[in-house]
């Protein structure tokens, strides 16, 4: 209390206790009765407001007389609480700057108070398990479950995510003495239950994490890709993984993460027409170069309606490189080998890079070209490498053989006029003795 107030209360008390006393020195309080105390043969009458006040004023002495008693160890306990914080400050600085054992002993010494105890015990664990110190965290964590237990909990499920171990720290999580639980905790168990195969009970517990503010929206909505993805992945059956399609938003069966999922998960279950017809859905409502790719690699029949498809598409994307791939794929399986050439040639000149090399690649081995097809991969090689690939070129042989229209390196157009590749004769050079090619 400020001095200024501490003397206008005074001065009230002072002003209270003139009146009171003068309204107890009338005789007209004996109305409210009399209190007779005898001790010694001797009788002392006084009137109730009288006694009440006596008594009133020697509460207030006793009260007195125990603060005065009292305040050393009430000031021992301050310094103690202001010592504790200054050591808890002084350790999360220590902790932020890296210095380990230092931030230990600090926070070791701050945790003897009872309030800041969690936080302290929390910081301390997180130190030793910087500097790698197994037995002092477990040391911390054992007297961090007697001082918050949420806090202890929390920790546990984060290091047996670490260990991946997530049944173990969802059967931390779900201890009853620590419900409900805190935002991190929600976040943590979400984690747990997806990397347990359990995603779509991960996925019923988004509400919460939005409701909560745990992770940005955008974070928020990855995860909700991602968990609606695994939890098709995840389907026992048919019926289930029908079950978890009907009960995916519609705004994520566009999503080629999760169309991808529904369609390998199809597959997987010897459900093929669906899983064309879903992703050919999801490419009419929205063009994506990774679902057209699956579309094209997907091991299951119905090629030439799957090749009209894509005929249909390739009107609307004449440049897709992963739409000229498909076609190529497409019409190796049909035994079209020319056309499959012609394909993927495009498909190189549009930058589809090295998995369109071993493409044509294997379509020059099941021509019986393995020179070509052996280049062909060289020139994946060299892509992976980041180099650019080479004119391909095949030995000489008794009559010059011309592949038709070659995409050789990314700068060819794909308009462009067909480039032959003849073959090599070593032995013919220009005027200046360099070979001919």
């Amino acid at each position: 209390m400020k001095p200024i107030q501490s003397v206008v209360v005074l001065l009230l008390a002072v002003v209270l206790g003139v009146v009171a006393a003068q309204w107890l020195g009338t005789e007209s309080l004996r109305q409210y009765g009399e209190v007779i105390y005898r001790a010694g043969g001797n009788d002392y009458r006084s009137t109730v407001p009288q006694v009440a006040l006596m008594v009133l004023v020697g509460l207030l002495v006793l009260w007195l007389l125990w603060s005065l008693v009292a305040s050393p160890f009430r000031a021992w306990g301050r310094y103690r609480r202001k010592q504790g914080r200054a050591r808890l400050i002084e350790g999360l600085q220590a902790y932020e700057y890296g210095h380990w054992q230092r931030a230990e002993k600090l926070l070791g010494t701050a945790a003897e108070d009872e309030e800041v105890s969690a936080v302290a015990h929390v910081t301390a664990v997180r130190s030793a398990q910087a500097r790698g110190d197994e037995a002092a965290v477990d040391q911390y964590l054992q007297r961090l479950s007697t001082a918050d237990a949420t806090s202890h909990a929390l920790l546990q499920a984060e290091r047996l995510l670490q260990r991946e171990r997530p049944v173990d720290a969802i059967n931390a999580l779900d201890a009853p003495g620590i419900q409900p639980l805190p935002p991190r905790g929600l976040w943590l168990r979400t984690e747990a239950l997806a990397r347990a195969d359990r995603a779509h009970e991960a996925y019923g517990q988004l509400g919460a994490l939005r409701k909560q503010k745990v992770l940005p929206d955008d974070a928020v909505a990855e995860l909700e890709i991602r968990l609606a993805a695994q939890s098709l992945l995840e389907a026992g059956d048919v019926n289930a993984l029908a079950a978890q399609w009907e009960a995916t938003p519609k705004a994520l069966r566009s999503d080629p993460d999760v169309v991808s999922a529904y369609a390998l998960r199809a597959v997987a279950l010897d459900w093929d027409e669906p899983a064309l017809l879903n992703l050919e859905q999801a490419l009419d409502t929205r063009w994506d170069e990774s679902l057209v790719t699956l579309y094209g690699q997907m091991p299951v029949e119905k090629l030439a309606t799957r090749h009209a498809n894509l005929q249909r598409w390739l009107g609307q994307q004449p440049s897709s490189p992963a739409l000229l791939l498909a076609l190529g794929r497409i019409a190796t399986r049909q035994g079209e080998h020319v056309q499959a050439e012609d394909y993927l040639h495009r498909a190189i000149a549009a930058g589809a890079g090295p998995t369109a090399w071993e493409a044509l690649g294997e379509v020059f081995t099941a021509r019986g070209e393995p020179a070509l097809a052996a280049q062909c991969c060289a020139n994946a090689l060299r892509q992976q490498r980041g180099e650019d690939s080479v004119v391909l070129a095949r030995p000489a042989a008794p009559v010059a053989a011309v592949v038709p229209e070659r995409a050789t390196i990314e700068e060819q157009s794909l308009m462009s006029e067909p480039v032959p590749v003849r073959e090599f004769n070593r032995d013919e050079r220009d005027e200046f003795g360099n070979p001919i090619r």
